[in-house]
Formats: structure tokens, sequence, C-alpha cells
């Protein structure tokens, strides 16, 4: 008797099961291939998204400094106009002192019978007419212009008799701005 051995059958099944289990194995490595690029691309979706929020942020900041810039600039413009002003105020009110001293020195060296027709200011230099009564009162005159401390030397340009017994006179003189006193123009013309 002879026994004979089916090993077919077995073998079958042995290879339906192997080919099982390498499609569940495949089946699982697709799915986790699957879902570990599904992961990846999430994860770097994310980092995109959050790249872009950073982004916003850096240009709303840049807005926001284009702005600060923008107003400093605008500031810059206000502060140097306000400095001429206030340059220009500086002049003002040293030309004012200068302006009370020049007067307050002509009205203090004005000599008996000796009066001003007119004043001319260009700058630093001053034309005066005037009429005297005698060439000694505009000699006079002329000293006591040369001792105001406000005022330079006087250079007289014109001396002409009127039809009467007055003496015309005309005169240049120079306003000096060193030699003035501290308490120039103070309370005089405020």
């Amino acid at each position: 008797m002879s026994i004979e051995i089916n090993l077919l059958p077995w073998r079958e099944k042995q290879r339906t099961r192997r080919s099982r289990r390498f499609y569940l194995a495949l089946a699982l490595m697709a799915a986790l291939g699957v879902g570990g690029g599904l992961g990846i691309t999430q994860f770097y979706q994310a980092e995109v998204v959050a790249q872009q929020q950073r982004n916003a942020h850096i240009r709303e900041a840049m807005t926001a400094l284009d702005q600060d810039i923008r107003s400093i600039t605008e500031y810059e413009t206000i502060r140097e106009r306000m400095a001429g002003q206030l340059a220009v105020f500086g002049e003002l009110q040293q030309g004012r002192s200068q302006t009370v001293a020049v007067l307050r020195d002509l009205t203090r060296s004005l000599e008996e019978g000796v009066h001003y027709t007119s004043l001319d200011r260009q700058g630093g230099r001053l034309r005066l007419t005037g009429l005297a009564e005698t060439n000694r009162q505009v000699s006079d005159q002329l000293r006591a212009l040369a001792a105001a401390p406000s005022l330079a030397e006087p250079v007289l340009s014109e001396v002409e008799s009127t039809n009467g017994a007055e003496r015309r006179f005309a005169l240049s003189v120079t306003q000096l701005t060193s030699g003035e006193s501290p308490d120039d123009g103070e309370g005089e013309g405020s």
C-alpha cells in the first residue's frame, strides 16, 4: 500500500494566505504612505499659512513704519520752518531793540534849534535831513550824533541856506550793533 500525500491543497492554502498577507501589507503600506503624505502636506500647508501670516504682519509693520517716516518727515519740515520763524523773530527782536536805541540816541542828541525833516533807514544806514538856525548848530548836532553810543561817526553831505535864516542839512550815519547796552529797548517800546 502506498500512501499518497497530496500537498497541493495545502500549498494552495499557504499561497493564498501569503497572498492575502502580502496584499494586506501592501494595502497597509499604501494607507500608511497616503496618510504620511497627507500628514506632511498638512504640515507644509500649516507652515505656508504661518509664513503668510508672518509676511502679512511684516507688511502691516512696514506700512506703519512708512506712515511714521512720513510723519517724521513732516515734523522735520515743520521744525525747520519753525526754526526759520524763530530766527526771524530773533532778528526782529534784535532789530526792535536796535531801532529803539537809535531813536533814543537821535532824540537825546538833538540840539536846541535843530529839527529833523526826514529820516530814512536802509539796512544799517540812516539818512537824515533837517533844519538848523545856524551852521554852529549843525556842527554841534554832528558832534552830538558822534557821541551817541549806537551811532557811528556821521557824514555831512550838504548844507544849504534856505530863503530865511535857516540852514538845510543832509547827513548819513551808520548804526552800530556792538555798542548797545543790555537795557536797550527794555520797557520803552513794549
